[in-house]
């Protein structure tokens, strides 16, 4: 009864600062260029800041920090679910979700969990660009693409992916570049290095525990891919990217 009471005391008060909410359309369309790979609309709203102007959306607390987060939280909610709809692997999507959110409950500022939004929105599109182009290859590239994607952290080899697709080293080497355009190793490669990026950025690992995480065979040997894809060194990137995020 009494959460009854504060029900219609609340509705009062919104009717009469006449506060609405702001046509589900814009949000659907912010969610669509997602599941879209719409790349150039997402960077767009991120510049735009719209993530911040709450305008219409709901109050969810009345600390504006909590209630940004609460926004965070329902935002990721559903673009994880609209991609999984465009063909995102499920647990992928999920283990993205889970990893934002949980990054998102240290942020201590607006501007941090804004930021974060956004990091976190273009990582999205970018995954359903790949998953956009990857609807177009075939079955054994395909095959290759998800357990790479869910052995990253392991030594991967031609022969590994061949045994699991069941072709030879060389027909599958041939069909991988060219349905992606690199070869086998440049595209495991380039995904460890991607990995790494992420974990230079949000996390406090030493470097040669990355080096390690994702099995490369030394700590040079790491630096020295690192440098080759990004134009700088693990530290270095983790010096400009790290601290001008937290």
């Amino acid at each position: 009864m009494a959460l009854s009471k504060e029900w219609y005391d609340a509705e009062f008060v919104d009717s009469e600062s006449e506060s609405l909410h702001r046509a589900p359309s814009i949000e659907y369309s912010f969610y669509n260029a997602v599941k879209t790979g719409d790349m150039e609309y997402v960077i767009k709203n991120c510049k735009e800041d719209a993530f911040i102007h709450l305008d219409g959306t709901g109050v969810l607390s009345r600390n504006t920090l909590q209630n940004i987060k609460y926004h965070f939280v329902v935002t990721t909610a559903m673009i994880t679910r609209y991609c999984i709809d465009g063909g995102l692997e499920p647990e992928q999507a999920y283990r993205l979700s889970d990893f934002y959110i949980l990054k998102m409950d240290s942020c201590s500022t607006v501007r941090q969990v804004a930021d974060l939004h956004h990091e976190m929105a273009k990582d999205f599109t970018g995954k359903m660009v790949l998953q956009k182009k990857s609807s177009i290859l075939s079955k054994p590239v395909t095959q290759c693409v998800d357990y790479i994607y869910s052995n990253i952290k392991e030594r991967i080899t031609i022969a590994d992916l061949a045994a699991y697709t069941g072709l030879s080293e060389s027909y599958l080497s041939r069909v991988f570049k060219q349905n992606l355009g690199v070869s086998i190793s440049d595209y495991i490669r380039e995904k460890k290095i991607e990995k790494a990026t992420h974990l230079l950025k949000y996390s406090d690992k030493p470097i040669i525990d990355i080096a390690n995480y994702l099995s490369f065979s030394s700590q040079s040997h790491f630096t020295q891919i690192f440098e080759s894809f990004m134009g700088l060194t693990p530290k270095k990137y983790r010096d400009r990217y790290y601290k001008s995020m937290w």
